[in-house]
């Protein structure tokens, strides 16, 4: 048992970044982060979520479930904060669990990361697909049934325009990190002039009655029975309200996942000059200018048309549409678009560098850790995910497996607030760059959180949840045990000692 919760401590952690065939390129900045963290917070979720809250769960006050929200994934930003500038380390909440918790649980929670880097980025994937078959729609130009994706193929049928975008931005990782930042930095820059231009030529249609009642009066919702039903009903006979005060709390477990994405910054944590400074920042800086974008574009949204009327498809851009300024939808459009290609390229960029971690460690197959001779880049786990991630994006349906990604971001949150506790009291010694504040209050208020809003997914992604940590749980057996790094060293120590022994 002991084994299973071996840690590797950070010293060595650390030591290991500094080998040359393994070592990975440092050239990231605070702003290079930033960057990074909005381009993948800000997707669809800006476009989709904003309207279809408000029309369902919780009105105008769509705008302080944001807040809720975003308090929520503050909480985690903090905790990842002090971990990133601590342990500057690639992987993320799985190196940060391999130094506090142990080999089991930082395999677990590594496990965790991969399916939902994976799942998410063929999910967007698939969504900038749709994207461009609309836009090349109404060009008059339209793909063969056959090469557009699953949903309604009869027969064959696979998302060529999906595929062809995963494996685009699997060259521009391999090339290199600095590029990739160049890229994000023009592609973010044009998304959030799109998201302002929304903001403030929405804010001419604002018209005050649309706003009352700010807090629509509470509507009780229709407790389920089956596995689509949320975990915490089948457990205790409780169903969310929708609207009310209650109703900002049920929207906001929704909007909650329009921040996805803020974690993954700390997974380039190894490739950036100064991450004691920058990592905080960039977590951080990233994660309060979305909250703000996000209670803009709500307050404006619910503004410009009742929230009751607001469609569920696209409220921005057909808010635009009825009142008669369509020109407004094809920015909108273009703005997805544009987005949509960033935040898979750090999607995919999160997963490869967490494979690359795991693969240092022995726990995956060491052939995976080292970098490319020229760029410096882990070439060979981007290649190979990037080839899976384009076959699974050409040929699934992702929708009903996008929820596996909301559950494995609250587990890792969970995970490394745990963690922050732990290390505090295993290394009280360490040199923390940025200090979590109210430790263990905090991070305990985090764990909560996150619980909460896992317990309100559904009962099936809970099971589907299940099923791949137990393959998980069968592979660590099978290979990593054995194979990782700190089993052959801690094997080569009880070698040398009967010899040693022997001699003395």
């Amino acid at each position: 048992m002991s084994t299973l919760f071996r840690t590797k401590n950070v010293e060595q952690s650390i030591r290991d970044t500094e080998e040359p065939e393994h070592s990975l390129k440092k050239s990231l900045s605070a702003l290079d982060l930033t960057v990074f963290g909005v381009g993948v917070i800000i997707g669809t979720g800006i476009f989709v979520l904003t309207g279809q809250v408000a029309k369902n769960n919780a009105g105008p006050a769509v705008a302080l479930s944001f807040v809720v929200a975003g308090i929520v994934c503050g909480l985690a930003a903090l905790c990842y904060a002090e971990f990133a500038s601590t342990v500057p380390v690639a992987g993320s909440a799985y190196t940060f669990s391999y130094a506090s918790l142990g080999e089991l649980p930082a395999w677990i929670i590594g496990w965790d990361l991969v399916l939902e880097f994976a799942l998410g980025t063929a999910v967007v994937a698939v969504g900038w697909s749709g994207y461009i078959r609309s836009l090349l729609d109404s060009w008059g130009a339209t793909l063969p049934p056959y090469l557009s994706g699953r949903d309604g193929a009869s027969g064959f049928g696979f998302d060529i325009l999906a595929a062809a975008l995963v494996l685009l931005l699997t060259v521009v990782l391999v090339v290199g990190m600095k590029l990739s930042a160049r890229i994000t930095s023009v592609v973010v820059a044009i998304k959030v002039i799109v998201v302002l231009i929304v903001i403030v030529g929405g804010a001419f249609f604002v018209t005050g009655s649309n706003y009352d009642p700010f807090i629509p009066p509470a509507q009780p919702a229709q407790a389920g029975g089956d596995l689509s039903a949320p975990l915490i009903q089948l457990m205790f006979g409780w169903a969310p309200a929708n609207f009310g005060v209650m109703g900002i709390f049920t929207a906001a477990s929704v909007v909650f996942f329009a921040f996805i994405g803020f974690d993954i910054v700390a997974t380039a944590a190894e490739e950036t000059r100064n991450p004691q400074r920058d990592m905080p920042r960039g977590i951080l800086g990233s994660l309060i200018i979305c909250t703000l974008l996000y209670v803009a574009v709500s307050i404006v949204v619910t503004g410009m048309v009742k929230y009751s009327k607001l469609s569920i498809e696209a409220p921005l851009a057909d808010a635009f549409k009825s009142l008669g300024h369509p020109w407004f939808a094809g920015v909108i459009s273009f703005g997805a678009v544009i987005g949509l290609t960033t935040v898979c390229m750090i999607l995919l960029l999160g997963q490869t560098r967490v494979f690359f971690a795991m693969s240092r460690d022995g726990l995956l197959p060491r052939f995976f850790s080292r970098v490319h001779p020229r760029f410096r880049t882990p070439h060979r786990p981007t290649i190979l995910l990037g080839v899976i991630i384009a076959i699974i994006a050409g040929f699934t349906s992702l929708s009903e497996l996008a929820e596996l990604v909301n559950i494995g971001t609250l587990f890792a949150f969970v995970v490394v607030a745990l963690s922050v506790i732990i290390l505090r009291k295993t290394r009280p010694d360490l040199p923390r760059a940025f200090r979590t504040p109210w430790v263990p209050f905090l991070p305990i208020l985090s764990v909560c959180a996150s619980l909460w809003l896992m317990l309100n997914l559904p009962a099936e992604t809970w099971l589907r949840f299940a099923i791949w940590m137990a393959i998980g749980f069968v592979v660590y057996f099978v290979y990593g045990r054995t194979h990782s790094r700190l089993a052959v060293r801690d094997r080569e120590k009880t070698e040398e000692t009967p010899s040693g022994g022997a001699a003395h």
